[in-house]
């Protein structure tokens, strides 16, 4: 068995353990929830509710299951039981233990809103997301070179067991992503659904014109918004709303879109080895998704919300991502070439000045993320490594 190698969210875990009795641990499928929280609490009893007796004991005697598991426990894939929680909110109102029950599930719509209503107050509620950058590296013989790390992407198993990626990436298409968003969606036409995932793979980090997508997959653009929701919640991609402030000109008013993996991207896209990825025409978007999701996990496997945006003018000013922490506003730009040039960080001074003349508090802080290996800082600007990304929010 390969070693369990610690993950970025253990902290906050641990210490959200000691302020709620119950933890929901929620992510895509396969991010290595299960793995994380039987390596944190082994002394919780383990109870997989996938599987159809224990969840059968589970609905039909929701009361002793939990007495029976009242001491701690770890309740995985919780999402197959969701009526235990109006129960479970009884028994922790009764005896409130920090850290008793660690529950594990993959989001979904109504799991989401039950825990909500069933357990506000009650649970901490944290989201792991595949690898980091910095989690790969602790793997034995991890990607060594940037187009090889983002398409083998983060999802633990490629890394722990040596899977070729285009191979678990295919098993985890057809297992996970079509079989459960199908079914949390009901749709019938797998061609079509099959269609949209591949068109949305090849719009991330482009702005979101659901008009246009669902078109192009030949479906109404209210089915297109409801599958991209389902995505959504199901922890697959995640949009950059635009920026606002008043900084005196108009801003075009439209989300980003990112997939939080971009080996599942380039899976979907047919590229299948690292020189592909590096002379395909949208290797700079794939960049810039990877940039954004690597920035998402550091916030989340922190604890923190993953308050991305992004902003692109009329009069032509963009920035690929923007992050507020207190007063001070990272603005990013993403380039995937090995080169940094000074015009790279020119908008992001044009940013900065902008929101000075406007009076706004916040600090600028110019950043370019780079294909290159090594970070420097001149002109005002930040060039960052693409090695260095983990480190970029501080």
């Amino acid at each position: 068995m390969p070693p369990i190698l610690p993950r970025d969210l253990g902290p906050a875990l641990r210490s959200t353990a000691r302020l709620y009795p119950v933890v929901y641990l929620t992510g895509p499928r396969q991010s290595g929830k299960t793995t994380l929280a039987r390596s944190l609490f082994p002394s919780h009893r383990y109870v997989n509710l996938e599987a159809l007796d224990e969840r059968e004991r589970a609905l039909t005697d929701p009361r002793g299951f939990l007495v029976e598991y009242g001491k701690g426990a770890i309740l995985d894939e919780v999402q197959h039981a969701p009526e235990l929680l109006s129960y479970l909110q009884g028994e922790v109102d009764e005896r409130p233990t920090p850290g008793r029950f660690v529950l594990t599930g993959s989001e979904n719509l109504a799991l989401s809103a039950r825990v909500g209503q069933s357990l506000a107050g009650r649970a901490g509620i944290l989201h792991l997301l595949p690898l980091s950058l910095e989690e790969v590296g602790r793997f034995p013989n991890p990607p060594m070179g940037l187009w090889e790390t983002v398409l083998a992407g983060g999802y633990p198993r490629i890394h722990q067991l040596g899977i070729p990626p285009g191979k678990w990436l295919a098993d985890y298409t057809t297992t996970y992503v079509e079989r459960d968003v199908r079914q949390l969606l009901r749709v019938g036409d797998l061609h079509a659904f099959g269609t949209f995932l591949r068109l949305l793979a090849g719009r991330t980090a482009q702005e979101l014109n659901l008009s246009s997508l669902g078109a192009d997959a030949g479906i109404h653009h209210a089915t297109a918004r409801a599958w991209l929701s389902v995505l959504e919640a199901s922890y697959l991609v995640f949009r950059a709303p635009p920026w606002h402030r008043n900084t005196g000109k108009r801003a075009v008013k439209a989300a980003k879109v990112h997939w939080y993996d971009t080996g599942l991207v380039c899976h979907l896209l047919g590229i299948r080895d690292a020189d592909q990825l590096r002379h395909h025409p949208l290797r700079g978007a794939i960049f810039e998704s990877w940039v954004a999701a690597e920035m998402a996990k550091t916030l989340l496997h922190r604890g923190e919300p993953a308050d991305l945006f992004h902003l692109r003018r009329t009069l032509g000013l963009e920035v690929d991502l923007l992050h507020e922490r207190g007063r001070e506003l990272l603005a990013v730009e993403c380039k995937s070439g090995e080169t940094a040039a000074d015009a790279f960080g020119a908008p992001l001074l044009r940013f900065r000045e902008e929101v000075l003349r406007s009076g706004e508090a916040a600090e600028v802080i110019p950043v370019v993320v780079f294909g290159g290996d090594k970070s420097h800082r001149r002109s005002g600007v930040r060039f960052t490594s693409w090695r260095d990304v983990p480190r970029l929010q501080g």
